[in-house]
């Protein structure tokens, strides 16, 4: 297998936010054989062509952050679609690597993978010992089918196949879609929406007060690329016994009703913000416990408030080609 700048590397999933910014660090740091493939080229639910494609490459490693994704809203009306979706993607991509002889893979995954109500922080031991979140159940359970995946062909075949469970996730290249989005992406179009139209009011689901952790995507790259550089013992020696997965995330939360505040003023909006408590709140809370990856020498570095920034800068940079419906 090449090492270093000359290896070559397939980022599946890589013109959506994560992989793409993925692909930024990996070509700061001087990768220069990037394989990628979009969705026109390369449907990762199709098995046979999955297989097909991994038989014509040589690929020395694979990062997995392909996905469908979404908000509460999204991941409770469309539940089918996130399971069977999510199952078929990493299905095809962990077995044809492996296939293929491709012996480093890393799965990215979600902190919804833990019990509605696990101990906080959620350490990794807490990975099915209690009841999912009901409105994300099924996304979950495909995250969790791809941990044990890695899993299963590091114990049945020697490979090196590593999985990262990240918490809330925001930044540029982020999904704005006014139904299907994420509460940070959601939150600031509203609230840019409600700024232009000289709204005296802006309505937000749930009560205010579950408790959130959220991470910079390109905080969560440069994570997904050291894990990947890490020596396979110091990985094995921080997720035994079962080789498992590793939590990346800040260590630090806030409620509902401070992000709102936050972004509200990110954007300038002054008006009042309307809590409606008869929406889900989802979970109470969801704070990762981050020390094994502090361990092995990783740790956040952008600011909250200062992502928030980037981040709305960037979508008032593309907000003429962003999808309205």
């Amino acid at each position: 297998m090449r090492q270093g700048p000359e290896r070559r590397i397939f980022v599946a999933g890589h013109r959506g936010m994560v992989g793409s910014a993925i692909v930024r660090v990996l070509e700061a740091q001087g990768v220069q054989d990037i394989v990628t493939a979009g969705r026109d080229a390369l449907d990762l639910a199709d098995q046979r062509a999955v297989a097909e494609f991994f038989s014509h490459q040589t690929i020395d490693e694979v990062y997995l952050a392909a996905a469908k994704v979404g908000g509460i809203h999204a991941n409770d009306t469309y539940p089918a679609e996130f399971i069977h979706q999510n199952l078929m993607i990493e299905a095809n991509v962990i077995h044809a690597a492996h296939a293929c002889g491709v012996e480093r893979l890393l799965f990215l995954g979600s902190s919804c993978i833990y019990p509605k109500n696990a101990p906080q922080p959620m350490a990794e031991e807490a990975l099915l010992t209690g009841p999912l979140e009901p409105t994300n159940e099924p996304y979950a359970i495909a995250k969790i089918a791809g941990i044990k995946l890695c899993e299963s062909y590091n114990r049945q075949y020697g490979r090196d196949y590593r999985s990262l469970m990240p918490t809330n996730l925001y930044g540029p290249g982020d999904n704005f879609h006014p139904d299907n989005s994420h509460v940070i992406p959601a939150l600031l179009r509203r609230f840019h929406e409600a700024k232009r139209e000289r709204r005296a009011r802006v309505e937000i689901w749930g009560s205010g007060t579950p408790r959130r952790e959220f991470l910079h995507v390109d905080d969560l790259a440069r994570a997904a690329v050291h894990v990947m550089a890490l020596e396979a013992a110091d990985y094995r020696r921080e997720t035994m016994p079962m080789r498992s997965h590793l939590n990346v995330g800040t260590g630090t939360d806030l409620t509902i009703r401070e992000l709102a505040e936050t972004i509200a003023r990110v954007v300038g909006f002054e008006g009042e913000l309307a809590f409606d408590a008869s929406k889900p709140d989802g979970a109470p809370r969801k704070l990762l416990d981050v020390s094994r990856l502090a361990r092995l020498g990783w740790q956040a570095e952008v600011g909250f408030e200062q992502g928030l920034r980037e981040t709305y800068a960037w979508f008032l940079a593309h907000e003429d080609g962003l999808r309205t419906s």
